[in-house]
């Protein structure tokens, strides 16, 4: 597995300036790039040939470009912040889509699954759809034994919603569930990826989605 400082590294590494917004290889003049003034400074490690990854560009950015460079910028630290936190948790990590999931292998009940994710900057892994659910079944596999969903009953008996309160727009109960009527708010994942309701005092492993 790749070290903590690795993986930040690597991270930190995707924030200098694409060489193809400077139409590398081939470095342009500065005079051809309109709205571009400042110092470029070419760093070569090994001769005095210049390598398109090895230097540093201090330009002032005309508006748009400046607002959007600032738009990737927050973007990148949202995703390094979510990778962040999934990697405090030491354990299984994939990715669906957007989301990074990641478990730290303990049983727990449900709300302490729930607080253990929030501390860390996420929350109960929640499918949202067919692949997200099949990631998270991946992970139910691995550690074999069922997980805690991030889905809790309504106030309406026999209705299910996410934890911010909004109907669920996809769902995967096994046959006949759920069938707890009040008594089993907390959805669990199965081996195979189908849900079922049950009490939120059981023991479930813990799936943080980031």
């Amino acid at each position: 597995m790749m070290s903590y400082s690795f993986c930040m590294l690597t991270a930190a590494a995707a924030l200098l300036v694409p060489c193809h917004a400077f139409n590398c290889p081939g470095l342009p003049e500065l005079s051809d790039i309109p709205g571009v003034g400042g110092l470029l400074q070419l760093l070569s490690k090994n001769s005095d040939r210049l390598h398109c990854n090895t230097y540093v560009l201090t330009v002032s950015l005309p508006i748009s470009l400046d607002t959007e460079f600032s738009n990737v910028l927050e973007n990148f630290r949202q995703r390094l912040s979510r990778l962040e936190g999934a990697l405090t948790l030491n354990g299984k990590i994939t990715k669906a889509g957007q989301k990074i999931l990641a478990s730290n292998g303990k049983k727990v009940i449900f709300s302490s699954a729930l607080e253990s994710c929030e501390k860390t900057g996420g929350t109960l892994a929640t499918p949202m759809n067919k692949e997200e659910n099949k990631a998270i079944m991946a992970i139910v596999e691995q550690y074999n034994s069922y997980a805690y969903l991030g889905i809790k009953e309504s106030e309406t008996s026999g209705q299910f919603e996410y934890m911010n309160g909004t109907p669920l727009n996809y769902t995967n109960w096994h046959q006949y569930e759920p069938n707890g009527k009040g008594t089993e708010k907390c959805v669990e994942m199965h081996t195979n990826g189908n849900w079922n309701d049950r009490k939120c005092n059981q023991y479930r492993l813990t799936i943080c989605e980031f």
